[in-house]
């Protein structure tokens, strides 16, 4: 098969040296979306899911906008949150293939791994753990990530 009758068939088009996709972009949806009309909430959504792909922006683990006493409730909050948004999706947190976790002090790394533990059933995703300092509300973490559906 030609060059060009194959890259038209797996949805490529060749020209002057490159190559184009002519293949649609993934119709993208928004979970707890926000849009510029709502300037009283932060300017970002929840998730926002393109093709298999979820983006979960940076979730905090409050209890009605407090911080909860022990670092282990929170880590769990945050980690509900998170796994509400990939439920949404569809999704298990056994989907995220990269977890980014804002601390604002490192001591508390033992206490958010000991409940993190409990969120998966397969192989942990790639992970960052780092030392923010300071975070919105007086967190402790945030927590963001990415997932693939399986």
């Amino acid at each position: 098969m030609p060059t060009r009758t194959l890259a038209a068939a797996l949805g490529f088009v060749i020209g002057a040296g490159w190559i184009y996709t002519t293949t649609a972009q993934p119709v993208r949806r928004y979970f707890t979306p926000r849009t510029a009309a709502g300037a009283a909430q932060p300017p970002f959504s929840g998730a926002v899911l393109a093709g298999d792909t979820l983006y979960v922006s940076g979730q905090l683990g409050l209890e009605n906008g407090k911080v909860p006493e022990a670092p282990e409730a929170e880590a769990t909050n945050v980690l509900n949150n998170v796994q509400n948004l990939l439920k949404a999706a569809g999704m298990t947190m056994d989907d995220l293939v990269s977890v980014q976790v804002y601390c604002s002090d490192v001591a508390h790394f033992d206490a958010f791994n000991k409940v993190y533990r409990t969120y998966f059933k397969q192989e942990f995703p790639a992970r960052a753990f780092l030392g923010s300092g300071r975070l919105l509300n007086g967190a402790r973490f945030e927590v963001m990530g990415t997932a693939v559906r399986r």
